[in-house]
């Protein structure tokens, strides 16, 4: 192997070193503002959702260092469009005045437990959610994951893993 691939492999060894994991914890959903159904049932919906984003919660924590743990509370979710009754069958339909909002409470431990960052109330919002460019596949509740993920990125880590 030449010099050049094996210092290009040194440099992205440390890429891949990260393993953190997410806990998501959530209240009762008839409490949250909007987790309506469309057109399935209310509990599997409701699973559908928790399944959902406790897996981007943990495709977010996988950036935190090995052995990081990434504890999420869930307190308020109002999922982005409204359910209203179209015909047969309720739509969510996706307008600018519908936003998504997401409150929760957070903190991120390291391997040996010591709280490296936390807050009581964390409270997102995107009022121009539909104003900017929508990046990489079409996929389920993509404006609310988006709102978690700029905050992610541009509040949690830099406190975590400083540049």
């Amino acid at each position: 192997m030449n010099t050049v691939k094996k210092m290009a492999m040194l440099v992205a060894l440390p890429v891949f070193a990260h393993a953190g994991e997410a806990v998501v914890k959530w209240q009762d959903f008839n409490d949250y503002r909007d987790v309506r159904p469309s057109n399935e049932p209310k509990g599997s919906y409701h699973k559908h959702i928790a399944t959902s984003f406790e897996k981007h919660f943990n495709k977010l924590a996988e950036e935190l260092p090995e052995g990081y743990k990434f504890n999420v509370e869930v307190t308020e979710l109002d999922l982005a469009g409204d359910v209203r009754f179209g015909g047969m069958n309720d739509l969510r339909i996706v307008k600018p005045i519908y936003f998504p909002r997401i409150e929760f409470k957070y903190s991120v431990t390291d391997k040996d437990g010591k709280v490296l960052s936390e807050s009581d109330k964390v409270e997102l919002k995107d009022m121009g959610f539909m104003d900017k460019i929508k990046m990489g596949r079409d996929e389920e509740f993509y404006y609310d994951k988006r709102l978690i993920t700029d905050w992610f990125n541009k509040e949690l880590m830099p406190q975590i893993v400083p540049s």
